[in-house]
């Protein structure tokens, strides 16, 4: 048994610097996720701060019906597709990088999901929180950034990080436009060996990985956040 492990471990892995595929696959994998997030972090906040202000005091009337439409689309309709659109239609005519097409797509969906993330935070807050920030002289964005958005953060944060989780594993998917990522290196070596139980076994084992590094980092941060409030 354990000689054909090490004979399956050895053509899998070893055999022709064979891993290289899931190493350069992690690579771009972390890359993507890295880009995506901070993309959907910034155009959630942004839609975030238009939908809550607009429920809170009917401003924002035009920009509004604008991100309720974002809302809708990318909600309504599979991260797969909006890949496929962001790369075949948008830029069909163009050559840009796998990478970046991915972020886009990728950015683009976690946007919508994080934007409502960050509403509901932001509406767990206490209208008199508001009230009372203004009532000291602050303007709307320091009240937002000084008094809402800390309290809403601490409120959202396992929410928030369910979504990187998520948006970490749809990655998996970017191999569909032939870009390389984790779950492609696998792909490929099980190609190379007809062997698919460890590559595939190999790309879990990382994922699972990747999450609890990210769940432990996440609980060290919930941690620190609360001992701030004694």
């Amino acid at each position: 048994m354990w000689l054909s492990f090490g004979d399956d471990f050895y053509l899998n892995f070893i055999k022709d610097d064979r891993y290289l595929y899931l190493l350069k696959g992690l690579g771009n994998t972390l890359l993507i996720t890295v880009l995506a997030a901070i993309m959907g972090i910034v155009l959630g906040f942004i839609v975030a701060i238009i939908r809550s202000s607009h429920d809170k005091t009917g401003s924002f009337k035009l920009v509004d019906p604008l991100c309720r439409l974002y809302l809708t689309v990318i909600r309504g309709t599979p991260t797969m597709i909006q890949l496929l659109i962001i790369n075949f239609v948008v830029f069909g005519s163009a050559n840009v990088n796998g990478i970046i097409v991915g972020a886009i797509a990728f950015g683009l969906n976690s946007g919508a999901y994080v934007a409502e993330i960050f509403r509901s935070g932001i509406m767990s807050v206490d209208q008199g929180q508001f009230e009372a920030g203004r009532s000291l002289g602050l303007n709307f964005t320091k009240t937002m950034r000084l008094i809402i958005m800390p309290q809403a953060f601490k409120n959202v944060l396992p929410a928030l990080a369910n979504e990187f989780i998520t948006l970490l594993k749809e990655t998996s998917i970017i191999g569909t436009i032939g870009m390389m990522d984790l779950t492609r290196g696998a792909s490929i070596i099980q190609s190379r060996t007809y062997q698919p139980f460890m590559p595939l076994l190999a790309a879990a084992l990382i994922y699972l990985a990747l999450v609890l590094v990210m769940t432990k980092l996440v609980s060290r941060l919930e941690r620190r956040l609360r001992s701030n409030e004694r």
